[in-house]
């Protein structure tokens, strides 16, 4: 099974990515870290002491996630789908069977740790370099629709994330490295899907 890993700070467009992949080449599922993070007491109180506690690694439920992505690696389906919510601290389960998955997309700002924790290097690293204004709008948008933040919030929560992301994410040097690839703006995304499906 092919490996897509996508890998960028909040809002740079790593869904929208995913989404065009998969819509050019059938038989691909995403698993989306950001639907995998801790619930319950933990999830409600240590926001309030860690800051920007939900782009830090403890807020990740790592268990879980390989779990659902072992599971789909090695028998090639996938039997449900999990959803995060973030006002209530949630994951909602849904059943839904993929089956003869023949690439898996990991997208999400703990995509390049996960990916480090595979013994397989064998898969596909994009990622993603958006100017850090246009992140800032997008993730203000979504924020204020669907997590309850007001702007103010939602920018200062920004700065914080885009600070932690590259913090733990140092640029690193991949022109030698042919399954890696930056993505930019002016990026044409045809032209290296070509090279990943062909």
């Amino acid at each position: 099974m092919k490996l897509i890993f996508i890998s960028g700070p909040s809002g740079s467009g790593k869904t929208t990515l995913s989404n065009q992949i998969i819509k050019k080449n059938k038989n691909g599922i995403v698993l989306k870290t950001d639907n995998y993070y801790k619930t319950g007491l933990i999830s409600k109180l240590l926001p309030k002491f860690v800051e920007g506690y939900f782009d830090r690694s403890i807020s990740f439920n790592n268990k879980l996630f390989k779990k659902d992505f072992d599971f789909i690696y090695k028998n090639g389906i996938s039997i449900c789908e999990r959803y995060y919510n973030f006002k209530k601290k949630t994951i909602k389960n849904i059943l839904n069977e993929t089956n003869n998955i023949s690439f898996l997309i990991v997208e999400g700002i703990f995509a390049e740790e996960f990916s480090k924790t595979l013994n397989n290097k064998d898969y596909i690293f994009l990622e993603i370099k958006i100017k850090k204004n246009l992140c800032m709008k997008r993730v203000v948008q979504r924020d204020i629709k669907e997590r309850g933040k007001n702007k103010k919030q939602a920018e200062n929560d920004f700065l914080k994330s885009w600070s932690i992301y590259y913090e733990k994410s140092k640029p690193k040097s991949i022109k030698n490295n042919k399954n890696k690839f930056i993505i930019e703006k002016n990026t044409n995304i045809d032209q290296i899907l070509k090279k990943l499906f062909n």
